[in-house]
Formats: C-alpha cells, structure tokens, sequence
C-alpha cells in the first residue's frame, strides 16, 4: 500500500483539490494521511469530509508535519506531496510502478510550473537540471514530492526537524546513503507557483538562490537567513 502524506497548515482552499486528483487515479491500493499543523481554517474538516486520515502536530512546519504522518503510515511506500498540488491523471500508478522497477528506496520528481512565463520555464529547467546530473551525488529533491520506502524513513529518523529550511534536500542526502535515489521519468509533478505569484517572481527566485548557494555546497540552513513563511498562501 501507498501512503499519501499531505502536511497542512490553513489549507482549506487548496487540499480540496488535491485529494480529488487523488480520487480520480487508476491506482487504488493508498491511503491519505494530511497531517495537520493546528489549522485556523476548516482545513482538518475538509480532510475528514473527503475520507481522509487527520493528524496533528501543533508545531508549525513541514518537518513535523511530514513526520508526523509518515509515524501514522501503514504503506510500505510514502509519497510526501504539498497541499496545493494537482496530479495528472495516471500519476500514482506510473510513479509506483517505476519505484518498484527500478528497486528504488528514495526517488523525487522532475517539476511541471505549468506557465508560459519565461521565468517559469528557467526555474523548471534549472531545478530539473540540477536533479538531474545529482541524483548519484548530494541528490536533491523538493518536499512537494518525494517518494520513499518506509523502511528508510525510519533508518534516517525521518526529515531534520531543526532545519529552517532544505529539510527536503537534506532528507534526500541522508537517505541516498543508505538507499538508491533516482529522479521519477515517467510523470512530472505539477508543482505550484502561488508563493510566486503572491510576494513576486524575481523576489522569490532571489530567496530560492541565497538557499541554493548554503545547499549546494552541502550545508544545512538552521537559522532564518531569509523571510520564508508557511500556512500564508
């Protein structure tokens, strides 16, 4: 079994959608764990209305969040997606099929920005590219999708809750240790540019840099060297 796990925070809006993209797929043996962090919003009740499973960390940020729920988790494989994600049809099955193909133990994805903006497709480009020539060394893959065994998690003690953020990167690192990490081909996940849209393109792409430059060259990011909110959007 597949175990969905969604972290959220004030995300009645978006987590609608997702879990019906989820609904819709041709791959039915999962289930969904949104793993809640003290929402103000009806975000909890939405998630229980649509059938899935709710947990709660009040503690606000991904890393608890993530795991959390993956602590709540009966599949053998996790998929950690974000709350404002949308999955193309045939996304589940062809993702797990590849995993267990290839014997995967930890895998991320290529990103979709789903825009015409230039800016967009240098951010897809260059993020993809990046994933693409690491992924047998310091493999790097964003939190809004990342697919790995069970097993794994918990031999890593799940993501580094101290981190402000790149808990994702870092995550990848630790478990490409222990485990073979490889980019899904199959599917791109569509991924989300709402964090753009509100607070502006080049403004973000600047953040996304300055974090860059400390996660490339292997260091985690502790304290909070730039403004990066969660549960605002």
């Amino acid at each position: 079994m597949l175990s969905i796990v969604i972290p959220t925070l004030n995300e009645e809006k978006y987590l609608p959608r997702l879990i019906a993209s989820i609904q819709q797929q041709d791959f039915t043996d999962y289930e969904i764990i949104v793993s809640d962090a003290n929402s103000d919003d009806k975000t909890r009740e939405v998630a229980v209305k649509m059938g899935a499973r709710v947990v709660v960390d009040k503690r606000r940020h991904p890393s608890f969040q993530r795991n959390t729920g993956a602590r709540a988790a009966l599949g053998g494989i996790i998929i950690f997606l974000d709350a404002d994600s949308v999955l193309p049809e045939g996304f589940l099955l062809k993702a797990m099929n590849e995993f267990q193909k290839r014997n995967l133990g930890i895998a991320g994805f290529y990103l979709d920005f789903g825009s015409d903006k230039i800016i967009y497709h240098l951010c897809s480009w260059g993020y993809n590219f990046l994933a693409k020539i690491r992924q047998s060394w310091h493999p790097i893959s964003v939190g809004a999708g990342i697919m790995v065994k069970r097993i794994i998690h918990k031999q890593i003690k799940g993501f580094n809750e101290t981190l402000f953020v790149a808990e994702d990167y870092d995550y990848c690192d630790r478990a490409s240790q222990i485990a073979k990490f490889r980019i899904i081909r199959s599917v791109k996940l569509p991924y989300s540019i709402r964090r753009m849209k509100k607070e502006g393109d080049w403004k973000v792409l600047v953040k996304w840099l300055r974090l860059g430059f400390f996660t490339l060259r292997g260091k985690t990011v502790k304290k909070k060297i730039v403004k990066y909110d969660f549960g605002n959007y």
